[in-house]
């Protein structure tokens, strides 16, 4: 296990996966953190919506997230895709993003806007140019892929929720392992201590011993000398005596 976490195409693997995951959720919290915040106001003439119909399909899809910018309805034309509020027959409050089919003008100098779904049969209610939020201007890159994995069951678990599990779950056994390792050392590093204190007290041992050997040998040798000095002695009074 260790000599897995320490090659070097698994480490590279990892951090790669855990730099991915880390600025898709980043982005992504970014974009909806800034949704809620600022309740789809303009930053910096710029809005971000999700495409919750099919009524764009297939230019623009549910779950789709698009860029509408702040424009003036004097240079809007028929074929552009705008959003708007919606204003009656249904759509009252409603943003709605649809394409132009026809502009009139009105007798105060406003202009009065239909539209229409490319994907439906019939047009929406008219309504002045008021009610206007911005203009399309396509799908927001990267954010727009990763809404329809987050936003599909499928596509969330194979792409965001298993990566991440996969990741959590590399760095929990690399650190079991680097514990595993360092209490691995630290009991050998007190078995060594241990044998070293063997080998002391055997050393000492040995010297002890050493030591009870020379007085041996001592305690020997003087008893040599009292045998031959008893010896001595009883030879002597051998010579003294008379048969």
């Amino acid at each position: 296990m260790h000599k897995f976490f320490n090659n070097k195409i698994v480490k590279i693997i990892t951090n790669v996966i855990e730099v991915i995951l880390f600025i898709v959720i980043l982005a992504y919290l970014i974009f909806v953190i800034t949704q809620r915040i600022t309740n789809n106001s303009s930053i910096l003439g710029y809005r971000v919506f999700t495409v919750a119909t099919g009524s764009m399909n297939p230019k623009y899809k549910i779950n789709d997230v698009i860029i509408v910018r702040d424009v003036n309805p004097d240079k809007l034309k028929v074929g552009d895709d705008i959003a708007y509020k919606g204003e009656r027959g249904g759509l009252e409050g409603i943003l709605v993003s649809h394409r132009i089919i026809k502009i009139e003008k009105t007798k105060d100098g406003t202009r009065r806007f239909y539209t229409k779904g490319i994907n439906n049969s019939i047009q929406d209610p008219s309504f002045d140019e008021d009610r206007i939020i911005g203009m399309v201007r396509g799908k927001l890159p990267i954010i727009n892929e990763l809404n329809h994995i987050v936003k599909n069951q499928f596509g969330f678990f194979f792409f965001v929720f298993t990566p991440l599990v996969l990741v959590i779950f590399l760095e929990i056994a690399e650190t079991i392992t680097n514990i595993k390792i360092e209490k691995g050392e630290l009991e050998l590093s007190n078995k060594e201590e241990s044998t070293e204190d063997v080998e002391k007290d055997k050393e000492e041992v040995e010297e002890s011993t050493e030591v009870v050997e020379e007085e041996k040998e001592a305690v020997e040798e003087l008893k040599e000398k009292v045998e031959r000095i008893k010896a001595k002695e009883e030879t002597e009074e051998e010579k003294d005596e008379i048969i």
